[in-house]
């Protein structure tokens, strides 16, 4: 199993560099996901990142290095030793999962492994009950609904509340079972992308009793960013 579990999601306003002038309105934001990389650094060096890519299913090695460039500032990440040239398409999970690595205070080496984010409910937890049996660090990384305001990214969907009230509540009470649960159809029209990931960490998560925290819990432009660490009981 592994040894303990972090839930980021994946904004690129996480990054200072390209937060601009909203750096000080996701402080909180930031320092709960340094926050859980710091805990998950102090249980493990080596994790690996589960995220949703439209590139579908496949693994990345820790040997990878990409940059944000793609979204208005160069600032390269590492997700281990000795990488090569960045990556300027690395997906955003992984991208975010790199960063996190960089803020913590011990080296961590991170493998990457992408879903597509319209997985079926058993091809994710699939992924997780596979990676169950490595005694890593799991970062799972996506974020909640995108349809919280009238202004948020795919504007407003009144089942955008209830859809991530469930998601925090299975987060902050360590509910593997809650996730697994999740509707991928509802998911995928309130443009919930962490969907697939956390259905993954279900799958990982299964057969064994969890202690959940949640660090942060808000929708501050519209969409839903859920930070959680998860121990074993």
């Amino acid at each position: 199993m592994p040894v303990l579990i972090a839930v980021v999601p994946q904004p690129p306003l996480l990054v200072p560099e390209l937060a601009a002038g909203a750096a000080g309105e996701t402080a909180d934001l930031r320092a709960a996901v340094v926050a859980a990389g710091s805990r998950l650094a102090a249980a493990a060096d080596e994790w690996i990142a589960v995220g949703a890519d439209p590139g579908g299913r496949r693994s990345v090695p820790s040997s990878t290095a990409g940059t944000f460039v793609g979204f208005g500032r160069d600032v390269r990440v590492v997700l281990g030793p000795e990488p090569g040239a960045p990556d300027p398409e690395l997906p955003l999970p992984l991208l975010v999962a790199g960063w996190v690595a960089g803020q913590v205070e011990r080296p961590v080496r991170v493998r990457g492994e992408l879903l597509a984010p319209d997985a079926s409910t058993e091809e994710c937890r699939a992924l997780g009950r596979a990676l169950a049996g490595e005694r890593v660090g799991l970062l799972v990384v996506g974020d909640g609904s995108a349809m919280h305001t009238d202004k948020a990214p795919g504007h407003l969907d009144e089942r955008a509340a209830g859809f991530d009230e469930t998601v925090a509540k299975a987060l902050e009470h360590g509910d593997p079972a809650a996730l697994a649960a999740l509707d991928p159809g509802l998911a995928a029209q309130l443009w919930a992308v962490g969907r697939a990931p956390w259905q993954a960490l279900a799958g990982a998560a299964e057969g064994r009793e969890w202690r959940g925290e949640l660090l942060y819990s808000e929708a501050p432009y519209g969409v839903a960013y859920h930070v959680a660490v998860w121990e074993p009981a």
